[in-house]
């Protein structure tokens, strides 16, 4: 098996007083793709940003392609492509002009910013302001920035937010192509089906802990359930309606 591209070790993060993620242990392979699920406040956006180095383990350890932050911020985060939730784009700025700015950023030609702007179906639109996009739309040139360096590992945070059903097909073929590619794609998700289209990973978290992690295959299998819904509720203790 290849070494990890992601490898978190007893990762834990509090603020103040409160323990908002606990003793967190996660490994990304490369071309795999792997699914953080739960509900609000679970800790997936606390652990991925940790994970892209926005912020600093209170303890425990994370390596991205063998480098941990503290040792070499610049490589480190040459590694990563990160999407976060959200994102206030600059007024007036089109997503052409933003896009090309994070690729001057990144070393990249303009070129490339095209090319991106285009997987996500935005080539017509590229010339009008971002601040006019509908919330799906702003998520495509997110997703696109993430794209734009080919990088090694791919973060998103509930990348599919405000997607409609086409470009969440869309999406859904983009990053299988990513994996197979040979990225490590780690990715939150509320869309317990995106994660089955998706992943060959999930981890269930709760309260900051990872409550069940493993192989789609193998949690419908311990759990006894058709699907990842199934599984979530039997995990949860949460009674499903009749179909």
């Amino acid at each position: 098996m290849d070494k990890p591209m992601v490898v978190v070790t007893d990762v834990a993060k509090s603020i103040g007083k409160q323990t908002i993620v606990q003793q967190v242990q996660l490994s990304v392979q490369p071309g795999q793709v792997v699914a953080l699920c739960g509900g609000n406040g679970a800790g997936k956006s606390t652990i991925l940003r940790m994970v892209a180095g926005m912020m600093q383990p209170t303890s425990g350890t994370i390596e991205v392609n063998g480098i941990k932050w503290k040792e070499n911020r610049r490589r480190y985060a040459e590694q990563i492509g990160y999407m976060p939730d959200d994102y206030r784009f600059g007024p007036g700025l089109t997503a052409m002009e933003t896009l090309t700015f994070w690729a001057s950023l990144r070393g990249l030609p303009k070129s490339r910013a095209e090319e991106v702007l285009a997987d996500v179906g935005l080539t017509d639109t590229g010339r009008k302001p971002v601040a006019s996009f509908s919330k799906g739309m702003r998520q495509r040139v997110l997703f696109a920035q993430a794209l734009l360096a080919r990088p090694p590992v791919l973060i998103m945070d509930e990348p599919t937010n405000g997607l409609d059903p086409y470009w969440m097909d869309s999406f859904v073929k983009l990053v299988q192509a990513a994996g197979e590619a040979g990225q490590a794609v780690i990715f939150s998700t509320h869309q317990l089906e995106i994660a089955e289209a998706l992943a060959q990973r999930v981890a269930f978290l709760r309260q900051g802990r990872i409550e069940l992690e493993g192989a789609v295959e193998d949690i419908r299998t311990r759990l006894g359930s058709k699907g990842l819904h199934d599984a979530f509720a039997s995990m949860f203790g949460i009674q499903r309606a009749a179909n």
